[in-house]
């Protein structure tokens, strides 16, 4: 038993303890106010931006490290960020071989930058005001709620579903893929682990990323290994809203008096679904058509493998970037259609890129209301608000001149056929990773404007539908009106 004056002594030292974490507590505090304070005063298109630079800035940092690379020295500064820019923008496209040059070390840098810009630039933005500010603004929590079609529900349990979400899906594909590796290819179970886990996480983040030299080509007539990581990247490719609302639905649910009445399927699930089937099976058959005798490309595989690898390649050109055959050797038909592929992309709200299968929908919907004269377009008995119309018409335009101003410059630096540099902005821009050869083969400048594509591609139309969503304003007057001469 302690003395009275042993109680004394130990509370009077325990005592100052107190105080000192108290005193270290409001340090923190005190430095983080600045913080908290600028990121609640940062409009979120901004912050996404930096947020996206910050991320690539690091991981450019990281793999200038000796021990990133497989011959021990530092790479140079473009290797780096032009590496960092790919794996955050989930594109794939490189300037060197993933497996050969990189170490141990570098891939699993890759791999992370890779897991980080798939899981979303606005949801690591918003992580990073609850994180640090306790709260998300208002107008992040709109423009949060514009990417991921939240509804106004609680962000904080959505961003929790969709890492969950990203975790199961990929942990069921590296098994899938790794059981696969080691029973039918012989890999040591460790190095079969390793490849599953990349392939998964690239997968579903619609990176196209691969340590094997030549992407998938080893695996060209192996429906076990590219199924898995077709599924894969098709549901990451649809969207977390998407993904979301299938997997809270109900084919038939209890109403007042048990009577069983479906539930509805939004709009938006529809068109996603609708779109996205339409567009794998069209890029499928254009594939199937103009490379079946393709002596390059399809022309020495069996039936089953044509068919496998048409599939194959349809799914991953909206926007996983895997490969199993040579894409430079492609018939021009074939090019032309997966770039159409590549700038429409997948869902939004996901890990695609492209201006999304729903900015499609909602356009060819507006073009058939005006072919039926109709004053207004909907689809699947649903009206759809001109305003959605006129943000799918700007993000599609402004797109197509982005991606027209850089096509053009690229053509002043790299003299090949048209339809090779065509296909490889394209693919930057829509964030794909499919390539002819020609990024790790041109000069800098070159390699500089594929570096903005894959920027632009990734973060731009998050920032614009973002910022138009929270522009919109009541206009209390009306122009007078007059018709100019359209066609």
């Amino acid at each position: 038993m302690l003395t009275a004056g042993q109680s004394r002594h130990r509370s009077g030292r325990a005592r100052p303890r107190r105080q000192a974490a108290n005193g270290n507590g409001h340090v923190v505090a005190h430095l983080a106010l600045p913080l908290r304070r600028w990121i609640a005063e940062t409009h979120p298109a901004r912050l996404v931006v930096l947020a996206l630079v910050g991320v690539i800035l690091l991981g450019t940092a990281l793999l200038k490290l000796p021990v990133a690379s497989a011959a021990g020295e530092s790479p140079s500064l473009l290797t780096a960020l032009f590496t960092a820019t790919s794996g955050v923008c989930v594109t794939g496209l490189l300037v060197v071989d993933t497996g050969s040059y990189w170490s141990g070390f570098g891939d699993v840098v890759v791999l992370v930058l890779v897991q980080v810009g798939g899981f979303g630039i606005m949801t690591l933005a918003s992580l990073l005001a609850l994180l640090v500010a306790g709260k998300l603004r208002l107008s992040t929590t709109l423009s949060l709620d514009t990417e991921t079609s939240a509804g106004g529900g609680d962000i904080r349990r959505l961003l929790g579903r969709i890492a969950l979400i990203t975790v199961t899906v990929e942990a069921v594909t590296a098994v899938l893929v790794t059981a696969r590796l080691t029973l039918g290819h012989g890999e040591p179970l460790g190095r079969a682990l390793y490849h599953g886990v990349f392939h998964a996480v690239s997968a579903f983040n619609n990176a196209g990323l691969s340590p094997y030299p030549g992407s998938l080509s080893r695996f060209a007539g192996d429906p076990w290994t590219l199924l898995p990581l077709a599924a894969t990247a098709l549901i990451g490719g649809l969207g977390f809203p998407v993904i979301i609302e299938l997997l809270r639905y109900r084919a038939r649910r209890r109403g007042p008096g048990g009577v069983r009445t479906s539930t509805p399927w939004s709009l938006h699930l529809r068109l996603t679904l609708a779109t996205s089937a339409l567009l794998l099976v069209a890029g499928w058959v254009l594939t199937l058509t103009f490379e079946w005798n393709n002596p390059t490309t399809f022309g020495p595989f069996t039936v089953g493998q044509k068919v496998l690898n048409a599939f194959f390649h349809s799914t991953v050109a909206r926007t996983a970037g895997f490969n199993t055959t040579e894409i430079a050797a492609m018939e021009p038909e074939t090019l032309l259609g997966t770039s159409v592929l590549m700038f429409i992309g997948g869902g939004s709200a996901g890990t695609a890129g492209g201006i999304k299968v729903t900015t499609v929908a909602v356009l060819g919907a507006a073009v058939l209301a005006e072919v039926r004269g109709h004053r207004e377009a909907g689809l699947f008995g649903r009206r759809i608000s001109p305003q959605v119309v006129r943000q799918a018409l700007t993000v599609t335009l402004l797109s197509a001149v982005v991606l027209v101003v850089a096509i053009v410059a690229l053509m002043s630096l790299i003299h090949v056929r048209a339809e090779l540099v065509v296909f490889e902005a394209v693919s930057a821009f829509g964030t794909v990773g499919m390539h002819t050869g020609l990024v790790g083969d041109s000069q800098t400048a070159a390699q500089v404007i594929i570096m903005v594509l894959m920027f632009v591609g990734r973060v731009g139309p998050i920032i614009l539908v973002s910022a138009l969503a929270m522009r919109v304003r009541e206009q209390r007057y009306r122009l007078p009106q007059e018709r100019p001469i359209i066609g």
